[in-house]
């Protein structure tokens, strides 16, 4: 199979901009509302398509840029060459670079080329985390205050489709324990009681 693998990091982000790839795939597998930091195994989709390769099922696998692959250099790299030892073809569709050549051998310019985007993109999400905490700062300074309003309640269905939720269901539902779900997707003990709380309902 060729699989197309799409992810946004909030899930107000819909994914548009992936509709512009007109290419044929036999599946598209989507990470929506999934931070970057999150590795690449423990997102939904994710796993799902590590899975996929487990069973020998894909030849080729797409992404629209690097980044959507992870945003630190650890994380992109080792989930690159997972695909790669596994016998899968690699394309970055931004740049138009693929990890094998058209007679099936690595591509001598893959290692530079996705090492040097990882890189870039690791230091760009940092970036943005120390300008983010930095505008967080100066709202407190000046009287702002942080946090949901008093008096708040998410929406119970928009609590439902967050891909978040939807892995801690799959995971509650598998058994698995709290710490072993909170190392997968690095979420708060707290989601995890809600989310029983929701499934007991």
């Amino acid at each position: 199979m060729i699989i197309k693998y799409n992810r946004t990091s909030t899930i107000n982000q819909k994914g548009e901009r992936f509709k512009l790839d007109k290419d044929n795939y036999d599946l598209t597998i989507n990470d929506f509302g999934v931070s970057g930091k999150i590795p690449f195994n423990r997102r939904e989709g994710g796993s799902k398509l590590i899975e996929l390769v487990k069973e020998g099922k894909v030849t080729k696998i797409v992404f629209e840029d690097l980044s959507r692959c992870g945003r630190t250099l650890k994380d992109s790299i080792n989930t690159l060459d997972y695909f790669f030892e596994n016998g899968v073809v690699i394309k970055v569709r931004n740049i138009g670079i693929e990890s094998h050549t058209p007679n099936g051998e690595k591509n001598p310019m893959w290692n530079i080329v996705t090492s040097i985007l990882s890189s870039v993109y690791e230091m760009e999400r940092e970036r943005i985390l120390e300008i983010t905490e930095m505008g967080r700062k100066q709202y407190v300074l000046a009287g702002g205050k942080l946090g949901r309003k008093v008096g708040f309640r998410e929406d119970k269905m928009v609590f439902e489709r967050k891909p978040q939720t939807k892995s801690i269901i799959k995971f509650l539902k598998m058994g698995k324990s709290n710490r072993d779900i909170i190392g997968r997707l690095n979420c708060s003990p707290k989601t995890i009681t809600k989310v029983r709380k929701l499934i007991e309902c």
